[in-house]
């Protein structure tokens, strides 16, 4: 028997890091060691405190049973108490807050929910691609929001066409920046509101880097700006922030409806998260931050180990303000994926081309602050012996 995939698999963009890792095991099969930049997959472990919660909670044959569709109410209440700790914002636990299997996943579901076919969604390029995928999913058509150097790495509203911003349904913002590493002032998200409000916009705004910023400086949640619940919603992962990519817990808050609707086509999908991963999950969020703060410190040590190895040897680019990322300008005379291929041929580094993200990426890659100092020092001499860059 043939099978037929149908029409929404045809549709579906080609996985850009399935291409990336292809290469990179070719390289390590023919015995190279490889320092690889090219993925935003945490390094370090889980905290153990949070470990040895879901080791405790997994023993109760409470959570052997089927949690609440829309996940634990103590989950909820601990997303709503970090608000309140961290930006000072006041969430509804029962109604502002939906309970994800990552955030990734409720990227994709809220276009399930709000468009249908021949719809736009407004997203950044350079951008995470799985927003493409959702957009994919309901064959809606993406209009790209460039992402340039000039304007901070903000999309420019006003070079969207009205024809566009008519069949609009919502937008992808992401801040910290996945890639370009650029944190959104608080004055960005008022005019994004006054935006949405005019254009009845869905604003989606991806936080999944929320934790990670240096330099002193907290990164905005676009949930502290007023009108925000009005006009949107946040996607919040634990993956980043506790080193929990494997678990699979994230959140997404604001707007009661568009809650009211994740949760219901949830309901068709899934039966919730393992209950104890919930309660592990709750326990990250609610007990001392000084994990946080110390991966924090952890990071911001790597990034300036990172550029200031790189500015010795005549690669100049911008110091990340936040996320684990490093967006980085290719040298003239090549492409991003022409460069990329010459790190990983010639000096066994890998990073991700810039034009996986989006058009606009051209011209740029993107390393990860996910191997020690000492790595990465490692990785910026082996480029160095390439003799691209001229020392200042």
């Amino acid at each position: 028997m043939r099978i037929q995939p149908s029409d929404m698999i045809d549709r579906l963009p080609t996985q850009f890091f399935a291409t990336l890792v292809a290469k990179v095991n070719k390289v390590i099969a023919a015995g190279h060691d490889v320092i690889n930049l090219g993925q935003g997959n945490p390094d370090l472990p889980t905290p153990a405190h949070i470990v040895e919660e879901l080791q405790a909670a997994a023993a109760l044959p409470l959570h052997h049973k089927y949690p609440p569709f829309s996940g634990r109410l103590e989950l909820k209440q601990a997303v709503a108490h970090w608000y309140k700790q961290e930006f000072d914002v006041d969430l509804d636990p029962e109604e502002e807050v939906a309970i994800l299997f990552g955030s990734k996943t409720g990227l994709v579901e809220i276009c399930q929910v709000l468009m249908n076919k021949g719809d736009v969604a407004l997203v950044p390029d350079p951008g995470y691609p799985d927003y493409w995928s959702g957009v994919a999913v309901v064959d809606g058509r993406m209009v790209m929001m460039p992402l340039r150097a000039e304007n901070q790495f903000l999309p420019d509203y006003g070079q969207i066409s009205q024809e566009d911003l008519d069949r609009a349904k919502l937008m992808f913002l992401n801040y910290p920046n996945n890639p370009t590493a650029v944190n959104a002032p608080f004055e960005f998200y008022e005019e994004t509101i006054r935006f949405a409000r005019k254009n009845e916009i869905v604003v989606c705004h991806d936080f999944a880097y929320g934790a990670i910023s240096y330099d002193g400086k907290k990164p905005v949640s676009f949930m502290q700006v007023p009108g925000a619940k009005e006009v949107g919603v946040e996607f919040y992962t634990l993956s980043k922030t506790y080193n929990m990519a494997g678990w699979r817990v994230g959140a997404m808050v604001g707007n009661r409806e568009l809650v009211r609707l994740i949760n219901l086509i949830q309901d068709h999908y899934f039966v919730s998260l393992f209950g104890a991963v919930q309660m592990a999950a709750a326990k990250a969020m609610t007990e001392s931050q000084q994990c946080v703060r110390d991966l924090v410190a952890v990071y911001e040590g790597r990034r300036n180990a990172l550029f200031s190895n790189l500015h010795r040897i005549g690669w100049q680019a911008q110091p990340s303000q936040g996320s684990f990322f490093a967006w980085l300008p290719v040298p003239s005379g090549f492409t991003s994926v022409e460069f990329s291929d010459l790190l990983l041929e010639k000096a066994h580094v890998v990073v991700a081309p810039g034009n996986g993200f989006g058009p606009t990426g051209e011209g740029y890659v993107r390393a990860a602050l996910l191997s020690d100092e000492a790595r990465l020092a490692e990785a910026v001499r082996r480029i160095e012996q390439l003799g691209i860059f001229a020392k200042a």
